[in-house]
């Protein structure tokens, strides 16, 4: 007798898995089940699926499975079933088989969801809508298959002090900071407008743009174009591209042309004839001096309490600290400040400052594109800032990346290589990687492993500092 199995819409793993169970209970073969999929109760013929003991399966066919489930393809359910049955009818080896018509087509199918789930992962832009209670963020995204409860735990994870929502044609997702929950399917309209966030995408996009690497077609199948209308940054790609060859031509340009003659060493000498006695004093003389770098004219000075448990150094401030007048208040700071906040460091009770107190930059039209100060105007404000860590006088000093270790040594070390604790010009010290670099990572997998690993010196740090406090 052919039997009927109807799942719900959508993936729908725990039924399907119950459906199994009793199939192979009752040895009913794949060619004898009928498997549909709408919104009613799974059937077998006008019986209700009976409850039947679990099995075990080898782990790349529990691996496929749950991968497989989530695939928009109809015969995904029967293909399954039939692998099951299989591997459970003496074809124990047939998972690695990848010349088999069965695994070859679920394979793809496989490669299919992973894909998808990497896309949304990477192309997922939140947006903020106005709330009662308190800031809401807002995502639009069109998935291929039905993939949001398996790409979830990313974006929780990811996103675990905001209260945000996901919302697609298959579905929706909504975390209020405690409980995740998944709700119906959604409409584009929907979806929040344009918001102040979509600057920074747009400008963080085009001062990571190298145009002397631009490969069109590698560019699609990172970002296919159906992705873009959703995507804020999508809207510089064409100019980007079109004005990467003259964009390159002016990079060599300057690159022959010889770089003005600066002394850093008699920068210093006259600094040193000053003798500011309190941290007020010096950065009035901060705030006053002319800047070694090119670009903005605005000091952007340390802040924080003296005798401030630790110390966070950074490069140089960014286009929204220059802004501001504050240090690590853009993008990179507020990466800090989460990981502060997952370790239980109190950021009002730590000193933030710069290695570099101006910000170095480009004009580009109306942007200003972030340049690395050089190792000569690195050492040009070395003197400021071992004055300034003198009167703060912080229980532990944290370098974050390499300039602010080249800062503070006065040696270029790899971070990779010193990361940890380490003296930090007569401080009690530790090294790691500055925040903006877990920004640069565009792999999510890879950026997640980043930040658990940035999570983990912060952690050391908090310890150490309460070490040094003792």
């Amino acid at each position: 007798m052919r039997r009927r199995v109807a799942l719900r819409e959508g993936a729908d793993p725990d039924g399907f898995r119950r459906a199994v169970r009793y199939l192979v209970a009752e040895q009913v073969p794949p060619q004898d089940v009928a498997w549909s999929t709408d919104d009613k109760p799974a059937l077998f013929g006008e019986a209700s699926i009976a409850e039947a003991p679990p099995f075990a399966l080898p782990r790349a066919v529990a691996d496929l499975v749950a991968l497989v489930v989530c695939h928009r393809d109809p015969e995904r359910y029967a293909l399954l079933y039939a692998l099951i049955w299989r591997v459970l009818h003496g074809e124990r080896d047939l998972p690695v088989l990848a010349s088999d018509p069965l695994v070859h087509r679920l394979s793809m199918m496989a490669k299919a969801i992973r894909r998808d789930i990497h896309k949304m992962h990477a192309f997922v832009r939140f947006r903020s809508v106005p709330a009662g209670d308190g800031e809401h963020f807002v995502a639009w995204f069109e998935p291929d298959h039905f993939i949001l409860e398996r790409a979830a735990p990313f974006f929780v994870d990811r996103f675990r002090s905001m209260r945000w929502s996901i919302l697609t044609p298959v579905g929706s997702l909504h975390w209020d900071g405690a409980a995740l929950a998944v709700g119906p399917s959604a409409d584009r309209r929907d979806a929040a407008g344009k918001d102040v966030i979509e600057e920074s995408w747009r400008g963080y996009y085009e001062s990571a743009f190298n145009p002397a690497r631009v490969n069109p077609v590698m560019m699609r199948a990172e970002m296919p174009k159906r992705y873009w209308r959703n995507l804020p940054e999508a809207s510089l790609i064409p100019d980007l591209v079109r004005s990467a060859a003259s964009r390159v031509d002016a990079m060599t340009e300057r690159m022959a042309m010889p770089s003005a003659k600066r002394n850093p060493e008699k920068a210093v000498a006259a600094m040193a004839d000053q003798d500011p006695k309190t941290l007020e004093a010096l950065n009035t003389l901060i705030a006053a001096s002319e800047p070694m770098v090119t670009g903005g004219a605005r000091a952007v000075l340390g802040e924080g309490p003296l005798g401030a448990d630790i110390a966070f150094v950074g490069e140089q401030p960014g286009d929204q600290e220059d802004i501001e007048g504050r240090p690590f208040v853009g993008p990179a700071g507020a990466m800090l400040d989460r990981a502060m906040r997952e370790v239980g460091i109190d950021r009002s009770k730590v000193y933030v400052t710069n290695a570099v107190k101006h910000f170095k930059f480009e004009q580009r039209g109306k942007r200003r594109l972030h340049q690395s100060p050089t190792a000569g105007e690195v050492k040009h404000y070395r003197w400021w800032l071992t004055r300034e860590l003198g009167f703060v006088a912080p229980k532990l000093v944290v370098a974050l990346g390499a300039t602010a270790v080249l800062a503070l040594t006065g040696k270029a070390l790899p971070v990779t290589k010193v990361r940890g604790p380490h003296e930090l010009g007569g401080h009690k010290g530790f090294i790691t990687v500055h925040p903006s670099y877990l920004l640069r990572i565009p792999d999510p997998a890879a950026k997640e492993a980043a930040y658990g690993q940035f999570l983990q010196d912060l952690g050391a740090v908090r310890a150490l500092s309460g070490e040094a406090g003792r």
